[in-house]
């Protein structure tokens, strides 16, 4: 019989529990015990789920506190050496240090996992050797079997994986590879003791270019594995796209007992099973049901492919499986009461996945016969809502057929442009700003749920707001900043906000996705052509303009950013949805150009997390990306400036598509890194202004004056002094006042000597 199995559930609860009580715990609310007693309680509410629902092969240690990359770094004992001697089993402290920074020990580099919007924490294997220093896996086994009553699957991010993404290799990478493999075989050894059949190994590199030294490691490693005298069965498991020909020619000979696979996301691994077939001496995991969308299964589809997948391995090899954990997922929209019926049906969160695996299992064992009800009512869902949802607008269609060349570009060269902008507003060498967002304090937070739910009028709402911005645009101008913002305090997060406010979105009231550690996300749902009924931002910017002579940014999010941070249709290409959002924003950055903002700011932190995952995608979707973000940007004068921001991605390998872009000015994440990313203007003569972020706003860390001083003057050997702007690595609206404002002032300060170093000269 084939059977359903998880890669990996959503593991923040689904009333944000574990969000609640991280948050707690760091603020010293509660303690260590009631922080792990929630934690239990999400990990057994979701092992709970599974299992009502009537799923197979249910996972264990795909939960975390914080983000799974971490809890691995912790299990092989990776703790660089600025975080204190080491520990018998790395402690809670120790854990939360690394992903969050302490005094003298800043946090891991904080970086996209491949193309998603999940944050990981990079392993550095400068320090000490690995070695087993956390129980968390067998633990979770013991645990999770313990609750479901039959072993669960253990999940563990392979070797492979692990070293390829990190950094800091001092030593050849076979020499890492080799000690960290006795550390895994260790780690398999004592989960077959506990009594796990398989283990599920996650080797997402292998949907990226891989070559050939890269390939033989992966031999490497699975040989040895392979070979460990008594271990679980091994579940090699890839997602996020598709072997190629010399990956797949390799994994299909390894040692392991099964191979998962990416049937959605194109079709690159189901045209590998045509032309080589399958071993008959493994278990295929057919990921046929979509782990980061939400629309639902096309059942009538999936089952095709599953049938096909059968015509090369027997049913009773086969796993029913998503693409990939459902981490990315909502937990269930049966929460969300306030969508239209026809569309409500058309979504499919977490907990609808579960019931599509169970389904198409049964199919697969028992035919198509056996599910003629399930058929019928998912065709009845899409006809209904092709019907019922406003899908088409014709202007929308229209204005995007009618774009010329002229539209994607600035009717002046920058050199032009810079001129003008200097001119205009005078500023002084060094220039200090803020990424845009200002703390977001539970009297903000309170103030706005009091005005949804109706007890706060909108007279009352909107003059707290204006209160709320006078105040921060005050001490803002205290403290010596040069270019100021309005601190986005009517905002939740920087693509919702957008979406409230544009036809063809739909918000959800539940729809929570971690992005890493408490951070979480409600990303919008695309289900229709976009357009913008009547401007967004240009009434509380130009009021922040009237309390000040300084500049005041007008700050917008990028159509590759909403796009990218949004559940997207998927009945039109992408990149004309991007247009459809880009001509939107176009219409806003003018309105605001007329209202007197001569700063206008177009956020594109996404763009690096679009990238293809495949190298030979990757011209396609910079064009069109680089494109979409020209025409938001592009319809203004000479003298309005335009700056974008970019955070937590690596840039060196886009540095062309970041110069296309046209913008007058970029600020880039650079503390985490330690300065890494500005080598890319070492060899790429890079002719804007730039902003790398001199502190990490993730940490609760103040940063010195001469820490900041010292990044600058790193910066500096790169850039020219008339090119470095001087701001954080990003918005600032999860930090305290207490910790904002003292780091601002020594950004500030730190500008200041430098610009008198300069004077001087």
């Amino acid at each position: 019989m084939a059977r359903s199995s998880v890669l990996g559930y959503p593991r923040i609860g689904k009333r944000r529990d574990l969000k609640r009580a991280l948050e707690r715990y760091w603020a010293g609310e509660s303690d260590e015990a009631a922080l792990l007693q929630t934690a239990r309680s999400v990990r057994r509410a979701a092992w709970e789920v599974q299992r009502e629902a009537g799923i197979d092969l249910i996972p264990c240690n795909d939960f975390s506190l914080y983000d799974h990359v971490l809890d691995t770094i912790c299990l092989l004992g990776l703790v660089p050496e600025r975080f204190g001697p080491p520990e018998p089993e790395v402690s809670l402290s120790t854990y939360f240090a690394m992903a969050r920074g302490r005094p003298g020990a800043p946090a891991l580099e904080l970086t996209k996992w491949f193309d998603t919007n999940y944050h990981y924490l990079v392993p550095e294997f400068d320090g000490p050797a690995p070695r087993l220093a956390s129980a968390k896996p067998f633990e979770e086994f013991v645990e999770a079997t313990e609750f479901l009553g039959k072993p669960a699957k253990p999940v563990l991010l392979g070797p492979l994986s692990l070293l390829l993404l990190g950094k800091r290799h001092r030593r050849p990478l076979d020499e890492h590879l080799d000690a960290l493999l006795s550390v895994y075989r260790e780690v398999l050894e004592r989960l077959a003791a506990a009594g796990a059949e398989w283990v599920q190994m996650d080797e997402p590199v292998l949907v990226q270019d891989r070559s050939e030294d890269e390939l033989r490691l992966l031999r490497r490693a699975y040989d040895v594995l392979g070979s460990t005298a008594k271990r679980p069965q091994i579940m090699l498991q890839t997602f996020y796209g598709s072997l190629d020909e010399a990956s797949w020619d390799l994994v299909m000979t390894l040692p392991v007992e099964g191979v998962g696979l990416d049937f959605v996301r194109d079709d690159g691994n189901r045209a590998l099973l045509n032309r080589h077939g399958f071993p008959e001496d493994k278990v295929f995991g057919a990921g046929v049901v979509d782990g980061r969308n939400v629309w639902r299964t096309n059942l009538v589809e999936a089952l095709e492919k599953l049938e096909e997948i059968a015509e090369h391995v027997p049913v009773d090899r086969i796993w029913v499986q998503p693409t990939c954990s459902l981490l990315h997922l909502p937990h269930d929209v049966r929460l969300e009461t306030r969508l239209p019926a026809s569309l409500r049906a058309l979504l499919a969160f977490a907990e609808q996945r579960l019931e599509e695996l169970v389904v198409l299992t049964r199919a697969l064992n028992e035919g198509r016969s056996a599910i003629l009800d399930e058929l019928e009512r998912n065709a009845e869902v899409f006809r209904v809502a092709l019907d019922d949802l406003p899908v088409i607008r014709p202007a929308v269609r229209e204005r995007v057929a009618a774009l010329t060349e002229d539209d994607f570009r600035r009717t002046s060269p920058y050199r032009v442009r810079e001129t003008v902008q200097r001119e205009r507003f005078q500023l002084p060498l060094f220039p200090t700003t803020t990424i845009g967002s200002f703390p977001q304090t539970p009297d903000v937070r309170q103030a706005r749920a009091r005005w949804r739910a109706g007890t706060m009028s909108d007279e009352e709402y909107w003059a707290f707001i204006r209160e709320r911005i006078a105040d921060v645009i005050r001490r803002q101008e205290e403290i010596g900043l040069d270019v100021l913002v309005h601190g986005e305090f009517e905002r939740t997060d920087m693509v919702e906000y957008f979406a409230a406010q544009l036809d063809g979105f739909v918000l959800t009231e539940h729809g929570w996705v971690q992005s890493y550690g408490s951070r979480v996300i409600r990303p919008p749902i695309i289900f229709g052509d976009v357009a913008r009924p009547k401007p967004m931002t240009v009434e509380v910017i130009r009021f922040a303009q009237s309390l000040t002579d300084k500049p005041v940014k007008g700050m917008l999010t990028g159509p590759v950013t909403i796009l990218n941070w949004s559940f997207v249709r998927q009945d039109i290409p992408r990149h004309e949805v991007a247009y459809q959002i880009a001509l939107a924003l176009r219409d806003e950055v003018r309105d605001l150009e007329a209202a007197g903002i001569g700063m206008i700011q177009i956020d594109e932190p996404a763009l690096r997390e679009g990238l293809p995952l495949r190298r030979a995608e990757w011209g396609a979707y910079l064009d069109w990306a680089v494109r979409a973000f020209r025409l938001a940007s592009s319809g203004v004068r000479d003298e309005t400036q335009i700056h974008t921001h970019m955070c937590y991605s690596e840039f060196n390998d886009i540095i062309e598509a970041i110069d296309a872009l046209d913008a007058d000015v970029i600020s880039i994440e650079n503390s985490r890194s330690h300065g890494e990313l500005l080598q890319a203007f070492q060899t790429y003569r890079y002719e804007r202004q730039i902003g790398p972020g001199v502190y990490d706003v993730h940490s609760t860390r103040i940063p010195s004056v001469e820490e900041v001083l010292e990044l600058l003057e790193r910066a500096l050997a790169f850039l020219r002094p008339e090119q470095l702007w001087v701001n954080p690595d990003c918005g600032l609206k999860t930090r305290r006042p207490e910790e904002v404002w003292p780091s601002l002032q020594n950004m500030v300060e730190a500008a200041r000597r430098l610009r008198a170093r300069y004077h001087q000269h």
